[in-house]
């Protein structure tokens, strides 16, 4: 089943300016801004098809034997992205089409794809060393509780599993498959479509307020403006969960979460996307991830019927509760 998908959204901004000085530049080395066309309301025009496939290439994290380096050449990026795409396919691919490792690599998007870096070596562009700042104790804790509970039922099971919920995040960061975002503008709105789950983000743009602080959503209230060609989004009032899907694992998204994304126009075809994520409760400090995202107009996005035949639920519990027969010897 083809498809599409995406995430992201924080507080406490550490301006785009906190980007990797490479980061900054257009994608044709000028630092003079694109002049995108504009909607009747005066909105940049970046409707369309976008995919965050390319940066499947590109850690999380920074590379602990690039600690300390600020500046890499687009062809050393190159470099990196074609070794990060081998590995990949060298630790799923055995025996051969007919073996289930090398079978599933047909699923991916990005094996499809010929390699190609992003603007930076990892997707953590702040802290300022590439790499995800500790969980809270409190959120270790109930990581670690979550880990060991994950089938004892189904409310323990990660929420994206559930078809519930990906996050913000889920929907907007990179992932195996399905990552082409549908974007369409309205006077006053921008709506973002992420097939996975088929999630739909409505942004308002004209300055109201944040809904009531005791009304929670998974993807949190949007808040949309314009600063020139950089739509910021400022998201609030995120429902607390103990198992959602985040950049390093699944961790908990709490009340206070705040989350600011950027979708800056470098070109016709190109979207510099970043996401701050502040989080007290369950990280020890901001942090922020950064990619682009380009034009695509040959993905077609598909009914991602999620909960129809979704056999995740039902096979994960049965089998939880086979182990636990066995355990006790009762089968």
């Amino acid at each position: 089943m083809r498809s599409g998908l995406l995430m992201a959204v924080g507080v406490v901004v550490v301006a785009i300016g906190a980007w990797p000085a490479a980061q900054a530049q257009s994608a044709k080395g000028s630092a003079k801004p694109w002049k995108p066309a504009r909607l009747a309301d005066g909105q940049p025009d970046i409707q369309g098809i976008w995919n965050n496939e390319e940066a499947n290439f590109t850690p999380l994290e920074l590379p602990k034997e690039l600690a300390g380096r600020t500046t890499f050449t687009p062809e050393e990026l190159q470099a990196r992205a074609e070794k990060n795409a081998k590995s990949r396919v060298d630790a799923g691919d055995s025996t051969g089409p007919e073996d289930v490792g090398f079978y599933a690599l047909y699923w991916f998007d990005w094996y499809w794809r010929k390699p190609l870096a992003g603007d930076w070596p990892a997707l953590v562009v702040e802290p300022k060393d590439g790499r995800m700042p500790a969980m809270t104790p409190e959120a270790r804790k109930t990581a670690a509780f979550m880990r060991e509970h994950l089938h004892d039922g189904a409310e323990t099971m990660e929420a994206g599993d559930r078809c519930v919920s990906r996050g913000v995040l889920g929907m907007m960061m990179p992932t195996a498959y399905n990552n082409g975002k549908l974007i369409v503008q309205t006077p006053g709105y921008v709506l973002v479509y992420s097939e996975m789950i088929h999630n739909a983000r409505i942004i308002p743009l004209d300055g109201r307020p944040h809904v009531n602080t005791k009304v929670d959503q998974w993807e949190g209230d949007p808040r949309g403006h314009w600063e020139g060609n950089t739509l910021v989004i400022e998201s609030t009032n995120f429902k607390a969960v103990d198992n959602l899907r985040s950049p390093n694992g699944r961790a908990r998204q709490s009340p206070k979460r705040k989350i600011v994304e950027r979708l800056t126009i470098v070109d016709a075809n190109t979207l510099k996307y970043s996401a701050t994520v502040d989080d007290p409760e369950t990280y020890t400090a901001p942090w922020t991830i950064a990619f682009p995202y380009r034009r695509d107009d040959s993905y077609r996005q598909f009914e991602y019927a999620c909960h129809e035949a979704n056999y995740s639920v039902p096979n994960s519990l049965k089998g939880a509760r086979t182990q636990e027969a066995d355990s006790q010897g009762k089968r």
